[in-house]
Protein backbone atom coordinates (compact mmCIF):
# COMPACT_ATOMS: atom_id res chain seq x y z
CA UNK A 1 0.00 0.00 0.00
CA UNK A 2 1.15 3.87 -0.48
CA UNK A 3 -0.17 6.68 1.50
CA UNK A 4 0.62 9.65 -0.75
CA UNK A 5 0.52 13.05 1.38
CA UNK A 6 -1.89 15.24 0.17
CA UNK A 7 0.40 17.87 -0.95
CA UNK A 8 2.72 15.34 -2.54
CA UNK A 9 0.19 14.21 -4.79
CA UNK A 10 -1.44 17.56 -5.82
CA UNK A 11 2.47 18.86 -6.70
CA UNK A 12 3.05 15.66 -8.64
CA UNK A 13 -0.11 15.78 -10.88
CA UNK A 14 1.14 19.48 -11.68
CA UNK A 15 3.92 18.33 -12.36
CA UNK A 16 2.85 15.58 -14.71
CA UNK A 17 0.62 18.38 -16.77
CA UNK A 18 2.97 20.82 -16.96
CA UNK A 19 5.79 18.90 -18.41
CA UNK A 20 3.32 16.92 -21.16
CA UNK A 21 3.80 16.41 -23.84
CA UNK A 22 6.95 14.77 -22.57
CA UNK A 23 7.55 12.06 -19.71
CA UNK A 24 8.15 13.64 -16.08
CA UNK A 25 9.98 11.53 -13.67
CA UNK A 26 10.89 12.27 -9.81
CA UNK A 27 11.72 10.18 -6.77
CA UNK A 28 8.96 9.51 -3.80
CA UNK A 29 11.02 10.00 0.17
CA UNK A 30 9.09 8.71 3.28
CA UNK A 31 8.99 5.93 5.79
CA UNK A 32 8.60 1.71 4.83
CA UNK A 33 7.58 -0.61 6.63
CA UNK A 34 7.49 -4.34 5.03
CA UNK A 35 5.44 -3.51 2.03
CA UNK A 36 3.65 -0.32 3.03
CA UNK A 37 5.05 3.20 2.17
CA UNK A 38 4.19 6.34 3.22
CA UNK A 39 5.14 9.26 0.99
CA UNK A 40 6.02 12.48 2.52
CA UNK A 41 7.98 14.12 -0.44
CA UNK A 42 9.18 14.37 -3.87
CA UNK A 43 12.02 15.27 -5.80
CA UNK A 44 11.22 15.91 -9.40
CA UNK A 45 14.58 15.03 -11.29
CA UNK A 46 15.39 15.26 -14.86
CA UNK A 47 14.87 13.02 -17.58
CA UNK A 48 17.51 12.37 -19.31
CA UNK A 49 16.40 9.96 -21.63
CA UNK A 50 16.76 12.54 -24.26
CA UNK A 51 16.08 10.69 -27.32
CA UNK A 52 12.66 9.26 -25.90
CA UNK A 53 10.71 12.17 -23.78
CA UNK A 54 7.59 11.01 -25.15
CA UNK A 55 7.84 7.16 -24.09
CA UNK A 56 10.94 7.26 -21.99
CA UNK A 57 12.05 8.18 -18.60
CA UNK A 58 15.53 7.51 -17.09
CA UNK A 59 16.65 9.35 -13.85
CA UNK A 60 20.31 10.02 -13.66
CA UNK A 61 21.94 8.13 -10.78
CA UNK A 62 24.23 11.38 -9.54
CA UNK A 63 21.17 12.81 -9.16
CA UNK A 64 18.87 9.28 -7.54
CA UNK A 65 22.22 9.48 -5.02
CA UNK A 66 22.06 13.46 -3.88
CA UNK A 67 18.55 12.67 -3.52
CA UNK A 68 19.00 9.68 -1.32
CA UNK A 69 21.82 11.79 0.67
CA UNK A 70 19.71 14.09 1.39
CA UNK A 71 16.57 11.77 2.68
CA UNK A 72 18.98 10.42 5.02
CA UNK A 73 19.52 13.40 6.40
CA UNK A 74 16.35 14.36 7.29
CA UNK A 75 15.43 10.43 8.39
CA UNK A 76 14.05 9.06 5.33
CA UNK A 77 14.34 7.40 2.42
CA UNK A 78 13.44 7.02 -1.23
CA UNK A 79 10.30 4.34 -1.40
CA UNK A 80 9.41 4.93 -5.12
CA UNK A 81 9.76 6.58 -8.25
CA UNK A 82 7.25 8.33 -10.60
CA UNK A 83 6.65 8.78 -14.21
CA UNK A 84 3.83 9.97 -16.71
CA UNK A 85 2.80 8.68 -19.55
CA UNK A 86 1.70 10.78 -22.01
CA UNK A 87 -1.64 10.32 -24.08
CA UNK A 88 -0.86 6.48 -22.47
CA UNK A 89 -2.65 4.56 -20.16
CA UNK A 90 -1.56 4.40 -16.42
CA UNK A 91 -0.41 0.94 -16.44
CA UNK A 92 3.64 -0.72 -16.88
CA UNK A 93 5.13 -0.49 -20.39
CA UNK A 94 7.55 -3.79 -20.41
CA UNK A 95 10.43 -1.32 -20.32
CA UNK A 96 9.34 0.24 -17.39
CA UNK A 97 9.01 -3.45 -16.04
CA UNK A 98 13.00 -4.10 -17.05
CA UNK A 99 14.06 -1.38 -14.74
CA UNK A 100 12.07 -2.06 -11.57
CA UNK A 101 12.75 -3.93 -8.82
CA UNK A 102 11.27 -5.08 -5.49
CA UNK A 103 10.69 -2.59 -2.63
CA UNK A 104 9.55 0.51 -4.26
CA UNK A 105 5.95 2.32 -5.34
CA UNK A 106 6.15 2.74 -8.82
CA UNK A 107 3.34 5.98 -9.37
CA UNK A 108 2.62 6.34 -12.29
CA UNK A 109 0.23 9.49 -13.92
CA UNK A 110 -1.81 9.13 -17.28
CA UNK A 111 -1.74 12.35 -18.57
CA UNK A 112 -4.08 13.14 -22.22
CA UNK A 113 -4.30 15.99 -24.40
CA UNK A 114 -2.35 17.94 -21.21
CA UNK A 115 -4.48 17.05 -18.45
CA UNK A 116 -4.44 14.46 -15.91
CA UNK A 117 -6.71 11.20 -16.48
CA UNK A 118 -6.08 8.85 -13.93
CA UNK A 119 -3.04 7.62 -11.66
CA UNK A 120 -1.84 4.01 -10.07
CA UNK A 121 0.74 2.86 -8.47
CA UNK A 122 2.16 -0.67 -8.90
CA UNK A 123 5.03 -2.73 -7.30
CA UNK A 124 6.98 -4.77 -8.59
CA UNK A 125 6.26 -8.47 -6.78
CA UNK A 126 8.38 -11.49 -8.37
CA UNK A 127 8.32 -10.68 -12.13
CA UNK A 128 5.56 -8.65 -12.76
CA UNK A 129 3.65 -5.54 -11.73
CA UNK A 130 1.22 -5.92 -8.97
CA UNK A 131 -1.27 -2.78 -8.44
CA UNK A 132 -1.09 -1.33 -5.33
CA UNK A 133 -3.99 0.76 -3.22
CA UNK A 134 -3.32 4.39 -2.75
CA UNK A 135 -4.43 6.40 0.12
CA UNK A 136 -4.28 10.21 -0.31
CA UNK A 137 -4.16 11.78 3.34
CA UNK A 138 -3.89 14.98 5.06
Amino acid sequence: MLKIRSFVIQELLKQAESGYPEEICGLLVGLSEGNQRFALGLYQTQNIAKDRLHDRYEIDPKEYLKVEQRARELGLEIIGVYHSHPDHPDSPSKYDLERAFEGFSYLIVSVRQGRVESYKSWELVGNNFEQESIQVVE
